[in-house]
């Protein structure tokens, strides 16, 4: 039928995109974790190895910023956490093809805070207490809410194509 394009039941007319579609799978709430794992992991390790840019003094702003280049791209301390961090980074790019924003911003952000609180105290650094701590769980708690009721709503349909 010519005319008709791609609306009826169940699917959504050309250009509406993913709007309005705030249910999850798991395989993108896996991936969403992941990419806050990626980028949260990597910030305590991206912060230690970038310690020594502090002695790095020259001239002028454009001789300054090579030499800081030069200092973190041939430290492979640096070099391998930020290359991990970009995948993430590529990871989430993808998985916004097929994720509402008004999911997926709030499930990485807010989770990679909690990953990064992790490895910097597994690395030695100060977290901040017990409020830290009662801001993660309530942290963990709001984005698993989230998604409980995102993939409960995604269970329950039927998908045709």
């Amino acid at each position: 039928m010519g005319g008709q394009g791609r609306s009826g039941p169940g699917r959504r007319p050309a250009g509406e995109g993913r709007q309005g579609d705030l249910n999850l799978h798991p395989g993108q709430v896996l991936a969403l974790v992941l990419v806050a794992a990626l980028w949260g992991g990597t910030q305590p390790l991206l912060k230690r190895a970038s310690a020594g840019l502090q002695q790095v003094h020259e001239r002028s702003w454009a001789q300054q910023l090579l030499q800081e280049m030069k200092t973190l791209f041939l430290n492979t301390e640096y070099l391998v956490p930020f290359l991990v961090n970009q995948c993430g980074s590529l990871l989430y790019y993808f998985t916004l093809a097929s994720t509402d924003l008004t999911l997926a911003v709030p499930i990485c952000n807010s989770l990679a805070i909690v990953f990064t609180l992790i490895v910097g105290k597994i690395l030695g650094e100060d977290i901040g207490g017990k409020r830290a701590v009662a801001g993660m769980v309530l942290t963990v708690t709001g984005i698993t809410l989230c998604i409980t009721s995102s993939v409960s709503k995604t269970q329950g349909q039927q998908t045709t194509l």
